[in-house]
Order: C-alpha cells, then sequence, then structure tokens
C-alpha cells in the first residue's frame, strides 16, 4: 500500500513529460518558420535566376 502512495504523490515524472512537451512545441514552431522562409528564399533565388537567363 505504501509503494501505492509514494507512486501516486511523485510528480518527477509529470515534469519531465512538462518539459518534453514545452521542447516539442519550441522544435515545431523552428521547423514551421524554417520551412516557410526557406521556401520563401527558394523562390526568390529562382526568380532571380530566371531574369537572369531572359
Amino acid at each position: 500500500m505504501s509503494v501505492l502512495k509514494r507512486f501516486l504523490i511523485d510528480e518527477s515524472g509529470t515534469t519531465a513529460i512538462e518539459y518534453g512537451l514545452i521542447a516539442a512545441g519550441i522544435a515545431l514552431a523552428i521547423i514551421a518558420t524554417v520551412n516557410n522562409l526557406g521556401t520563401v528564399l527558394l523562390n526568390n533565388k529562382f526568380a532571380s535566376v530566371s531574369a537572369s537567363l531572359k
């Protein structure tokens, strides 16, 4: 019974999960920003090359 009580009181796993969720959210924000920025830069580069070839 005391093992079950200690398990229910222990919150160290909860903190690790919260930090994991925060890290995942930050990673998703970085990936979305880089993906969007990369697309814009790539489109600009292709437009520049296309204009140079004309």
